[in-house]
């Protein structure tokens, strides 16, 4: 099992290499820039080119079934899961087979409504009640994962 963070814009990356490294679990950081303060013995980062989609079709290649990967973006979150991974999201929701298509369609209709103008939306700020529900899914990926493997 590897866990893969899809770092660019990850509020969790701390939180993740912390129950990483208690499983002893090695991570790999995919980025647009080397990011500074994540490293340890069994980190890695890979810093993609910075073009569109450059990092996530990466992990995409590299993502096997029995791996974890943590992300916020719903289309990286469906090519994850097409490959048969596992993936969680900073929310400690995990994606699955079953919802992604849902998640998927209310993604790409909330989208066109901005795009149009019809609706403005600020995201909420992200907090340790946020922080805590990640920890606690993120276990329990990790354990389903371990289980299933």
């Amino acid at each position: 099992m590897q866990i893969y963070i899809d770092g660019d814009a990850c509020p969790v990356k701390q939180e993740a290499l912390k129950v990483a490294a208690r499983h002893a679990l090695p991570v790999v950081l995919v980025s647009n820039q080397w990011l500074r303060g994540v490293d340890g013995p069994l980190v890695r980062q890979h810093v993609a080119p910075a073009t569109p989609d450059a990092a996530d079709d990466w992990i995409v290649e590299q993502i096997e079934p029995g791996d974890i990967c943590v992300t916020a973006d719903i289309p990286l979150a469906a090519r994850v899961i097409k490959k048969g991974a596992a993936c969680i999201g900073p929310n400690g929701k995990p994606f699955t087979e079953a919802g992604i298509g849902d998640v998927l369609a209310t993604r790409n209709l909330l989208t066109h409504l901005r795009e149009q103008g019809a609706i403005n939306s600020q995201s909420a700020g992200f907090g340790k009640r946020d922080r805590s529900s990640f920890l606690n899914g993120f276990e329990q990926m990790i354990q389903a994962v371990r289980r299933k493997g």
